[in-house]
């Protein structure tokens, strides 16, 4: 490094540092004229040229205003922060897309009661923007009035925040078998939001179609359904993800009501009923409107004896049964959709004959098994031994039949024939 260097780098760190202490953070342009006109007069072309590269270095380039883009919710408040590093007394300016100044310094130039000065100094100017809107979004401009003047540009994204949705397209009631399209809606979301249907908590597939409304977008999604049973009571919900809603999401939530026919079903208290015991017949019936009251009948008339069969609700109750209640019992309900019933065909034992027949039942059983069993037996036995004989077949041929005139004299020359190689015998020396 040229000496010159070494003592321009040296005096300019000293006066630096004497200024940072001061609290002032820019080098007057005095400074640098002082240090130029003491400079020796051979002083070389890179001597000056490390005094020019220094003075750069130190000053100007500091000379630039340094800004940040921001991002703010609608209805929100942004920050707009410019800082220059080196400044040697001049003033900052923020201005608005439309160029409107909004701050000089710390005088304000725009009459908007939602703009204030935060702070205000030469190497700062931050200024705020509270209830912000979709129209305050562009380019802001901050001016540093050197000789020329510097500027730098900072862009305020603003985001639409989307309105709580709305399900349309629910019949209440629905009619079992209907197909139905639930549609949801939001609007005012900026950039476009998401939907999402949920049935009760599990998601599920709709169909989304987004319009732009000016700034702002139109989010729509439609869901088919086929309406049954099981979709009485169920829970559908729209849910609206969108970066602006940082907490909870915007939902809607409709409960689907389905009207169908009963399904009936009689439960009873005994799997053997026997006489004197106390059995009690449940007809179960689900429909909507609930089909209520139902109706019990034997053998396809009104039931007999009133006093020992009590009707209480949907239950047909026997206080004591005798070999008179066997029959077929049958309960009915209905809603305004439709009937349905169900029987029950009831059988009352001996209680004598029960353990009797239980018996005769185990006998019987164990027969069958010993039978089934040996019947087995055979059969194992039987393949076995025809698999070992088949295709076992013993042949003779009739010799002498080419020399035969017909058949008849061939059989008897095979005949004869066989009947010499009996006597034939072979004797080996």
């Amino acid at each position: 490094m040229p000496p010159v260097c070494s003592m321009l780098g040296s005096n300019l760190a000293h006066t630096t540092s004497q200024i940072k202490q001061s609290k002032t953070h820019h080098l007057p342009h005095s400074i640098y004229l002082g240090v130029f006109l003491s400079l020796p007069p051979d002083t070389s072309s890179s001597s000056l040229t490390c005094f020019l590269l220094m003075c750069h270095v130190a000053g100007i380039s500091g000379q630039y205003p340094l800004v940040q883009n921001m991002t703010v919710t609608e209805g929100g408040t942004a920050n707009l922060t410019c800082r220059v590093e080196y400044n040697d007394n001049t003033s900052l300016q923020w201005s608005n897309p439309a160029q409107q100044t909004l701050f000089f310094g710390d005088k304000k130039a725009l009459r908007d009661n939602r703009i204030e000065l935060v702070h205000a100094s030469w190497s700062e100017l931050t200024i705020s923007i509270s209830d912000v809107t979709l129209s305050d979004e562009g380019m802001y401009t901050c001016s540093l009035f050197t000789m020329p003047v510097r500027t730098a540009k900072a862009y305020l994204t603003v985001l639409g925040v989307p309105e709580k949705p709305e399900i349309d397209g629910l019949t209440k009631p629905a009619m079992e078998g209907d197909h139905i399209t639930l549609t949801c809606m939001t609007q005012g979301s900026k950039p476009a939001a998401d939907l999402r249907w949920f049935r009760n908590e599990k998601e599920i597939k709709g169909a989304k179609e987004v319009n732009a409304s000016g700034k702002t977008f139109t989010v729509r999604s439609s869901l088919q359904l086929h309406v049954d049973r099981n979709d009485d009571g169920v829970a559908y919900t729209c849910k609206v993800d969108h970066v602006a809603l940082t907490q909870t999401p915007q939902q809607a939530t409709e409960v689907l009501e389905v009207h169908y026919a009963p399904r009936v079903d009689i439960i009873h208290s005994l799997a053997v009923p026997q006489e004197g015991q106390y059995l009690k017949l449940e007809c179960v019936s689900k429909g909507n409107p609930s089909p209520d009251p139902v109706k019990w009948t034997k053998d396809g008339g009104e039931l007999p004896d009133l006093d020992r069969m009590i009707v209480e609700g949907r239950e047909l109750t026997f206080t004591s049964l005798n070999k008179t209640d066997n029959g077929t019992y049958r309960c009915e309900a209905g809603n305004h959709l439709g009937t349905s019933s169900a029987e029950y065909v009831l059988y009352v034992y001996d209680p004598n004959a029960v353990g009797q027949h239980g018996t005769d039942h185990a006998l019987i059983g164990g027969v069958v098994a010993v039978v089934v069993f040996v019947t087995l037996c055979l059969i194992i036995v039987l393949g076995r031994y025809l698999a070992r004989h088949k295709g076992t077949y013993l042949t003779n041929e009739a010799k002498g039949a080419d020399d035969a005139p017909d058949a008849d004299t061939a059989i008897i020359n095979a005949e004869g024939n066989h009947a010499h190689a009996e006597e034939k015998k072979e004797y080996f020396i």
